[in-house]
């Protein structure tokens, strides 16, 4: 059986009712509890959940663009002592 989308209706008598149907199927034209119309289509919300420090630091690379703008910087090395580097770079990571 293929799956059809539910479709929830509101009369202007408030009553409310879903209906299976297509997505090519019309609309129905008068509520199904008293025969009144038109009808408006209810909608909800999506549920979406955005979890972490931010949904956009998995979208994108881990920073090879980063390292390779700074190596055609002019080739300037930093002034940081190699420990100082390795902590930034974990926090960066993490």
């Amino acid at each position: 059986m293929p799956r059809v989308p539910i479709y929830e209706y509101r009369c202007p008598q408030g009553h409310v009712f879903e209906r299976f149907q297509r997505m090519s199927d019309p609309p129905p034209e008068e509520c199904e509890v008293c025969g009144e119309g038109p009808l408006q289509v209810v909608l909800y919300p999506v549920a979406v959940h955005f979890k972490g420090p931010g949904f956009y630091t998995t979208d994108y690379g881990r920073g090879a663009k980063k390292k390779e703008a700074a190596a055609t910087d002019g080739g300037e090395k930093s002034e940081k002592p190699a420990e100082t580097e390795k902590v930034e770079k974990k926090a960066a990571e993490a």
